[in-house]
Order: C-alpha cells, then structure tokens, then sequence
C-alpha cells in the first residue's frame, strides 16, 4: 500500500478520499489555490500545498505546479477524484512518467481511447455492446450534419469529443439550426475541453439515464457492481441519483450490467469507471465510459457496501479484486441529493457569495453526508456551486423516500441559498415517486411555480453575516513556507480583534479577488442607454457584436460560461450597441454591466 498520497482536487471529494486513505494507514496531502486557503480538505489534509491563484487553469489544472507539489511532498501516489485532472489523459502520463509516483486511476491510453466519445463508441461497438446511431468520426461540415438528419431524422445531438454532463452538447431541432448547432458545440468543446472536435447521434426523445458501476484489477479481473439511475436532471446536469433503478426489470439490469462488464473489459481498463446507458423503450444505448470516480459513487457504496475509493487505492497499489461477481449483493435502495448552493426558484442561479451563518447536517439510521464546509465558513464562488451530498439508505425506496424527507427538513443551512427546497418537492412529487421521470421531466414537464413556492415554504434565504467586535484571545494563523501550509497557533491576552476577515477554523485570511479580467461591475455608462447585465457569475466566451452594430430583440449579444455551461445574453429589444464592457476571457459577477444599448 502507499505511504502518501496527493489529492488533486478540493472539497467534499478531495476530504472523501482522504478519509480511505486514513483509514488503509495512509498520510495525505492536499492541494489548494488562493481562494480555498481555508477550504475543508485543507484543513483535513495531514499537509498542503498553494499551487497558485483562484483561476482553476492556473492552479488545479497546472500541471507542472500539481506535480512540484507532489515532489515537495514526497508523495508516491496521485488521486485526482472527479472534474479537473481527473480524466486529463496528458496529466495521467506525465504521473506515470514521473519517478516513483503512481496515477491512482485508469491508464493514460485508456482514458485516450474511452474518453473521446467517437473512440469509445468504436471501442463498444466492437464488444458487441448496443450504441445509440451515429457517427464514429469527427464531424467538421455542416452537410455531414444534413446528410445524417435526411438519413436517421431528427433531433439530432451534437456531442463534443471530450464532454460529459451536457458540456459541450447541442440539439439540432431541424435543418435550419445545423450551422449555429455546430459552431455553438465545437466552440464549447474548445472552451472546455481544448479540443474542438465534434461527433454526431441521433437525440433520444425520452430517455432514462443509467450508469453501471464498474471496478477492475491489473489481474483482469473486471466487476460491476449494480447500477444507478440519474434520470432527474437539469439542463443534462445530476440533480438527484438512486440505485437501483426504478425503471429496470430484472432482465434489463442483467444485460445492462454484462454489457458494461464486457465492454469495459475489452478494453484492457483498470481501475474504477462507469458505463453510461440511455434506455427508452426496453431497449439501452452506450453513452460513455467516465474514466474516474463519480460524484454519485456514495450511491453504489451504500447499496453493496463497497468501498470504491478504498479499491481504487487497492487496484492500483497492484492488489486483485478480493471478491467474485457473485458476491456483489444489492442491499435496499439509495438516494443521492447535491447540495449546491443555488437558488432553484431562480433558474437555479449559483450563489455569489455568502456564509454559513448556520450548518447542522442530518443524521441517524441510514443517513450519509459527504461534505467539507463548516459553520462559519465563507462560500468559494470560484468553482462548482456543490457544497455537500447527502446520502440515505432505505431498506427499499418507500422507506428511502421517507428517510430522505426527515433527513432534508433536518437539513439546516442559514447564510446562503441551496437547492434543499427542491429536493424537498420532488420527494413529494408523484411522477418521481412513482419513479415514472426521464431525463426531460424537470425542463419540460415540471410547473415552475411549484419550485417558487418550494423555495418559499422552505428557503432560509442569504444574509448578511453579523459584525463581531468581541475581542479573541486565542488565533490561528495560516503561514506558508516555501509553498506549503502551516497552522500557528497564538494566545494574547487583551488583545483586539484583527481588521481581517475569520474563517470557521479561526484562520485569519482576506480572501482574494477571483476575476481574471477586468470585468464590467466598476464600468462607467456612457449615455442613457438600457444596459444589459450579466444574469449570473461566469466567464466571458464570446464577445458576439461590436459598438456601432445594430441588433434585433433576440440577438445574441454575449456568451457568458456559468456552470459548465454555455449561455446566451440575449437583446430584449432592438438598438444600436455603443458600449461593450467586457471582452473574452473576463469574469463577471451578477449585476455586472455587459453591454449598454441606445
């Protein structure tokens, strides 16, 4: 087993892995930009290290600082949990290049080969696993896209070789939205995933969506351990995962599960991953393999009682799989609920900002929480808007159900918005009790007023947290030296509170500026024009009009990335633009001037 291992990640994932390595006896090191230097799996870390600036590109992704902190470390395995580097198959090389270290994870050329979606339809299709019709080469012209309209109809989705999670995937309704489609997916994937590169299926109507847990060993042993059902999503984005799936009949699961098996071991894959399947109609297609651990792993731990980032260390540590297929037993039913902090009555707008005034997590039987804020911690806008998952165990999905209601309304945050309300109506909701919901049910079938009043009857709304002018006796302070962390502890008497911003932990730290670029908020209007703000926190993709332009209501006027997700800044009405606040690559907060038309 390993001495140490380095998480490259951060939050409720980064604290998850830490915790399987404590308990195999294993010291661990975090990582951490500038704007997590109070975050939670810092402070769990047995040591940590600043790998630079808020900006992820510039410190999670960065390779080079990544593996200086690895060195300085002296650490002999990597974890990269999910997001980031997690399925950046240059990353996963340079690890395995590196001396004495290990990528705990599957190859750099299986992630190569079943991360770029075309190679992986190729890769199935050749194990006789079932894909859905489309297209196993790139896809550059807008004729390729017609040609396959006239051939297989449409819709027809177009997917970007490195997404996932509706990142970087279009619908193309008919002929005349095929040139704007594509351009919009390629754009998309570059932004993303540097890698433009596109390909083609025909668009499931009504799916659910199913994912097949999978581990295996460098002994060829591949396992699958049940699946789970994330039907219930947003805009292609998880909102609630359960397993198993209320939509399988036995034999369905049975061939879903081989499936997955066969595929993944014709392959020659190591380590955890997780098969993807649409099912319409008591038929299943081949989505995409995620070659790393999953958000909604917690689901399949609960059910069979696996430990799959303990197997994942095991695996690539070089131990064989100590169960058979046969042993994998499925125990109940489980829910897994994102707590992210956004406001779903507000087309689910993350938060900006904030603090946890109040955080008392649920517990008893059956009740799970993976998370690594505490009370008094400030909110980190900088990344993704998840905070915590809560996972509970039923001894069947009636008892689930109920267990999951007690555990949300024990759920008690106070500081900022989350989307608990939600996940409180849809527990009461009858078409997903019923287990009934496909992938489109919340954007297309579910009232919107519902969530309105959800939020309303269950919200605790933000606020503003209280001035303490209290003098403190005893501090903690946060030192760096030579790029890794220390905690120094400080006891004055007498002495004033200092004229700076305090975490939970008692670390006294001023958070820094996130923006990359000087972004519309202190921008001075020129004229009496209407002015077009940014609806959300995000990142400039695309300046789409210029000063002097005249645009219609309904132009696109900017694309702005919140998310993980592209959006259009529309014209509510016509008129000549004549100033342009922003430009490529600027952050924005909410409220930030974009665009002023006249």
């Amino acid at each position: 087993m390993f001495r140490k291992v380095l998480v490259a990640n951060r939050g409720e994932i980064a604290v998850r892995v830490m915790r399987a390595c404590e308990e195999l006896n294993v010291g661990t090191v975090a990582i951490y930009s500038e704007a997590d230097k109070d975050g939670g799996h810092v402070r769990y870390a047995d040591e940590a290290y600043n790998v630079g600036p808020a900006r992820a590109a510039d410190s999670y992704l960065d390779h080079d600082a990544v593996l200086e902190a690895a060195k300085k470390a002296d650490v002999d395995a990597i974890h990269p949990g999910y997001g980031f580097l997690a399925e950046n198959a240059a990353f996963a090389r340079k690890v395995e290049e590196a001396d004495g270290i290990t990528w705990i994870g599957p190859s750099s050329e299986s992630m190569e080969t079943l991360g770029e979606k075309t190679k992986a339809r190729t890769a199935m299709s050749a194990a006789d696993v079932p894909i859905v019709p489309g297209t196993t080469d790139p896809v550059t012209d807008p004729d390729e896209v017609r040609s396959f309209g006239e051939e297989h109809g449409y819709p027809i989705a177009i997917k970007a070789e490195g997404g996932g999670g509706g990142r970087g995937m279009k619908v193309v309704e008919d002929e005349s939205e095929v040139t704007d489609q594509l351009e919009s997916a390629q754009r998309e994937g570059e932004a993303y995933f540097d890698n433009d590169s596109v390909y083609l299926e025909r668009y499931l109507e009504s799916p659910r969506h199913i994912e097949v847990q999978i581990i295996a060993d460098q002994h060829g042993n591949v396992r699958h351990l049940g699946e789970r059902d994330c039907s219930l999503q947003r805009r292609h984005q998880k909102v609630i995962e359960e397993g198993p799936s209320p939509a399988l009949d036995d034999d369905l699961r049975e061939r879903i599960g081989e499936a997955a098996r066969r595929g993944v071991k014709a392959t020659d894959y190591v380590n955890a991953g997780t098969v993807e399947f649409l099912v319409e109609d008591g038929e299943f297609y081949f989505l995409e393999v995620n070659t790393r651990i999953q958000v909604e792993h917690c689901v399949t731990e609960e059910i069979t009682g696996i430990d799959i980032v303990k197997w994942q260390l095991r695996v690539a540590a070089g131990e064989e799989l100590a169960f058979e297929q046969d042993d994998v037993e499925i125990d109940g039913h489980a829910m897994e609920f994102r707590i992210n902090a956004e406001n779903a009555a507000n087309d689910f707008a993350p938060a900006t900002g904030g603090t946890l005034e109040t955080y008392d997590p649920p517990g008893g039987v059956g009740v799970r929480v993976d998370d690594a804020l505490r009370q008094g911690d400030e909110l980190v806008t900088d990344y993704d808007s998840m905070i915590a998952k809560l996972i509970v165990w039923g001894g069947d999905r009636d008892e689930c159900i109920a267990r999951s209601i007690r555990a949300l309304r024990e759920y008690d945050i106070e500081g900022i918005e989350t989307i608990i309300p939600f996940h409180r109506l849809m527990l009461t909701d009858e078409t997903f009790v019923a287990g009934e919901h496909d992938t489109k049910y919340l954007d297309e079938e579910l009232d919107r007023s519902r969530i309105e009043q959800a939020q309303e009857q269950w919200g605790t709304g933000a606020t503003d947290a209280a001035d303490d002018d209290e003098e403190v006796v005893e501090r903690e302070f946060t030192v760096e030296v030579n790029g890794k962390r220390f905690e120094v502890e400080l006891e004055e008497r007498g002495a004033p509170a200092l004229p700076t911003a305090s975490n939970g932990s008692g670390a006294m730290a001023s958070r820094p500026d996130a923006a990359t670029g000087d972004a519309g908020g202190d921008v001075a209007i020129e004229g009496d024009g209407e002015v077009v703000d940014a609806e959300m926190q995000g990142t400039i993709l695309s300046v789409e009009v210029e000063e002097g332009e005249e645009v219609a209501a309904g132009d696109v006027l900017v694309v702005l990335e919140a998310m993980k997700m592209e959006n259009d800044i529309v014209a509510s009405r016509g008129g000549e633009v004549t100033q342009i606040a922003v430009e490529e690559g600027d952050s924005v907060d909410m409220g930030d001037t974009l665009i002023v038309l006249e």
